[in-house]
């Protein structure tokens, strides 16, 4: 049996967008994405108080969207943007399917979705799942596989992930000519 996985909104997930909902924690974060800032620092380029930065702060660590480091009474906060991936988890489609033994992981996505390949050197490329296109990865238990989709034989129950490559944006320039 191969069970394709996805998180649901749950109480793990619930600290996350809660500290997400705030216009102030939002620019907390984004200003720790630049790098890391003492608290009061940080209070002071925000314009707002050293308790009322602290109480943001809290709501960011408790989601893991943030760490801090203590040096004696100096706290040093940093982002933690990894955690923010895990948001798309939430909306993913979960599906449980059932493949005898060998069979490959591209057969268990074919009975969830309608999955459009392309046949490249006896190696069978992703290239959209119903419908949408975009670069595809996938794991298996955790692990990145190695091989095309359709060359990954299965031999144990898995979880398997399918993840789009979604561009994001890094940095953004405005460039005015002269």
């Amino acid at each position: 049996m191969l069970t394709f996985v996805s998180q649901t909104v749950n109480k793990e997930r619930t600290p996350l967008f809660r500290a997400l909902s705030s216009s102030t924690r939002m620019r907390i974060f984004k200003r720790l994405l630049k790098g890391e800032v003492h608290i009061s620092a940080l209070a002071r380029e925000m314009q707002v108080s050293v308790p009322a930065t602290a109480r943001h702060v809290r709501i960011l660590l408790k989601a893991g969207l943030v760490e801090k480091r203590e040096f004696g009474r100096s706290h040093v906060l940093r982002a933690k943007p990894e955690r923010l991936y895990e948001i798309w988890d939430a909306f993913a489609d979960s599906s449980e399917v059932r493949l005898p033994q060998g069979g490959s992981i591209l057969d268990a996505f074919k009975q969830t979705c309608v999955v459009d390949t392309r046949r490249i050197g006896g190696k069978e490329y992703l290239l959209s799942i119903d419908g949408k296109e975009g670069f595809y990865i996938y794991e298996v238990n955790g692990q990145i596989g190695d091989v095309a989709m359709n060359q990954y034989k299965l031999s144990k129950n898995a979880e398997v992930k399918l993840k789009k490559l979604i561009p994001v944006t890094e940095k953004k320039v405005t460039v005015r000519l002269r």
